[in-house]
């Protein structure tokens, strides 16, 4: 998860952006850089590595000035060297980014079509240079930014600074978080509050669509439209990101909404943009010859391993055994020479996988680990690692790390595909495609929060609570329940659609509030079959679907929420935000304790 500083005021900006930079170490990166104003000019200083080689370039080439950016960058697209590393930048304007900008390449085809020159692999870097364009048509740095932005499509944080203008520092946010700090005669810009705790206690955190303009002695703030707006200001004591709630009431739903910021992180190490293909490490083995796929993994992991399944035998045409890590070493299943073996866990330490690992291993499989704590003992003993890139993960309920690893899964599913000639290159492409939409339609799902907390007041005051889906909306139904039970202490079983009229339908009573995953695959017409079952025996269904789905529900359904139209392969990742949130609000209505429910602990590091 890369991180943001911007610094604007009367000191020299170097040593205190550095101070900023090592404050977002905790994110994971594999390069960082600054830049800063010197003369008017703009200068950087990049390294590859850890920050104590930014250091050293900055020790025997220093840099001064009192306005600048800095950045730690995770190798999302292109290798982790200085040329990628960001402040990315022409002589007019530098930048530094987080999250993906989807539309890039027709915009870098458009700019070089005007004799820009691009240096990167990166969907960043179009930024300066659409700034660029813009000053050189005679608009002020602040028209430029707002022109720019409204080029843009994606998800994003930015921080710009602009050669010539001491005073003025720009911030946007959509999708990803960002912060304004306030000193006196001196103002500041991050990608959490953790990164300025050493500057100021005064912060104020942009909503998204927000945009600013930011002096030395305060900060305009403007939404979408571009009109001026208030935002809260507020004093923390937070002196950590991992520790701090920033702006919002629980860890959980800090991380929920983190969610279109580390998905494009993640998505951005696997994914080449230019190419619409995926870039994996180098397997130990060739997918051609794998005979079976085994997944294993607990809690909510299981399910995005369940979600995997799907994928891997529908598009890749692998044969996939998936279970429970604490069901799998006991029943010592057989495992053909040649397999490979996937264990997923957030904090890579969990016993039961370890254990099933450890077995696979005495088997002869190929291992493969998922997890988002890269020196964890389940990647230390797994033949490659697969990184998320969710950032430390302090809610016991898990949501970023769940979204992130159906992220991974989505890329690895279409590499095995595209190795085992399964699909062809266009295939991939409008899959890779469609996985680059998922940032941006995550943040518009975030839209719904309100009405979901709305809807959750009524889910509250139930005993039980059933979740239906069909193909991989099935996982994700199992996965709501589960939230729902973790945090809220309400019954909730999760089932498939199709399986209701074999025992569950029995459930159904007045007032059951049901809810249905279903967006609008194949499988579509069969819950919505389903769902006239429920309704018509008196279930309160809460219906989440496209625009046609909710269409067809409208007044028939208790309520109905309208989620983003997109390729039924990067469902799941979606419809599982919103399930995220009904189980959150629902828990914040009945006064639990949602970060640490009862009973529940955050690694299960014990069988």
């Amino acid at each position: 998860m890369c991180g943001i500083i911007g610094i604007i005021g009367r000191g020299e900006a170097p040593p205190l952006l550095m101070e900023g930079l090592k404050r977002l170490e905790y994110r994971g990166y594999d390069s960082a850089g600054i830049a800063t104003l010197v003369n008017g000019n703009i200068e950087r200083r990049r390294a590859e590595g850890k920050l104590e080689n930014l250091e050293a370039l900055l020790a025997g080439d220093p840099i001064g000035g009192t306005i600048g950016i800095g950045h730690t960058r995770w190798a999302t697209h292109g290798r982790p060297n200085e040329t990628n590393a960001h402040p990315h930048a022409t002589a007019k304007a530098a930048i530094v980014h987080n999250g993906i900008i989807e539309n890039f390449q027709p915009l870098r085809a458009e700019l070089e079509g005007l004799g820009h020159e691009f240096f990167t692999d990166t969907d960043s870097e179009v930024v300066a240079h659409l700034l660029t364009r813009y000053l050189d048509e005679g608009m002020t740095p602040v028209d430029a930014t707002k022109a720019t932005l409204e080029r843009l499509e994606g998800a994003f944080a930015l921080a710009i600074i602009f050669a010539g203008e001491h005073e003025l520092m720009m911030g946007a946010r959509r999708g990803s978080p960002l912060a304004v700090g306030f000193g006196e005669g001196e103002m500041y810009l991050g990608s959490d509050s953790l990164a300025l705790a050493p500057l100021t206690q005064k912060i104020c955190y942009l909503e998204e669509g927000d945009w600013a303009e930011i002096t030395p002695e305060g900060v305009t703030i403007h939404d979408e439209s571009g009109e001026v707006v208030e935002r809260s200001v507020r004093l923390t004591a937070n002196t950590g990101a991992a520790t701090g709630k920033g702006d919002f009431p629980h860890f959980m739903l800090k991380e929920i909404f983190e969610q279109p910021g580390v998905i494009g992180d993640t998505l951005y190490s696997l994914v080449n943009p230019q190419t619409r293909t995926i870039e994996l490490p180098d397997m130990p083995f060739a997918w051609d010859k794998v005979p079976k796929v085994t997944l294993v993994a607990c809690g909510t992991s299981s399910y995005a391993a369940l979600v995997a399944k799907y994928w891997f035998e529908d598009i890749a045409g692998i044969t996939v055994e998936w279970d429970i890590a604490s069901e799998f070493r006991y029943r010592a299943p057989p495992l053909p020479k040649g397999g490979v073996a996937l264990f997923i866990s957030q904090s890579g330490e969990t016993a039961d996988t370890l254990a099933a690992l450890q077995f696979a291993r005495e088997q002869g499989q190929h291992i493969l680990a998922l997890v988002n704590v890269p020196e964890s003992s389940m990647a230390r003993e797994a033949d490659l690692v697969l990184g998320t890139h969710a950032g430390p993960e302090i809610g016991v309920a898990s949501t970023k790390a769940f979204t992130t690893q159906l992220t991974v899964l989505a890329c690895l599913v279409i590499a095995a595909a595209k190795a085992r000639k399964a699909i062809d290159h266009e295939r991939e492409a409008a899959l890779s495609a469609a996985l680059m939409e998922v940032p941006a339609r995550a943040a518009d799902v975030l839209n719904h929060d309100e009405k979901l907390r709305a809807i959750a007041g009524n889910v509250a005051e139930a005993r039980d609570v059933i979740y239906l889906g069909r193909g991989t909306s099935f996982p994700i139904a199992l996965e709501g329940a589960l939230k729902l039970k973790e945090i809220s202490y309400i019954h909730a079983e999760g089932y498939a659609a199709g399986e209701m009229k074999h025992g569950p339908i029995a459930l159904i009573e007045d007032d059951v509030p049901v809810i249905v995953i279903a967006p609008g695959d194949a499988l579509f017409e069969k819950t919505a079959s389903n769902t006239q079952e429920v309704i018509a025996r008196g279930g309160k269904v809460i219906f989440l679907s496209d625009a046609a789905g909710v269409k067809a529900f409208a007044g028939k359904a208790a309520e109905v929420v309208e989620l983003p139209d997109v390729d039924p392969f990067v469902a799941p990742i979606l419809y599982a935000i919103p399930v995220q949130l009904l189980a959150y609000h629902t828990a914040v209505a009945k006064g639990t304790d949602v970060d640490q429910p009862r009973n529940l602990a955050k690694s299960v590091t014990v069988e």
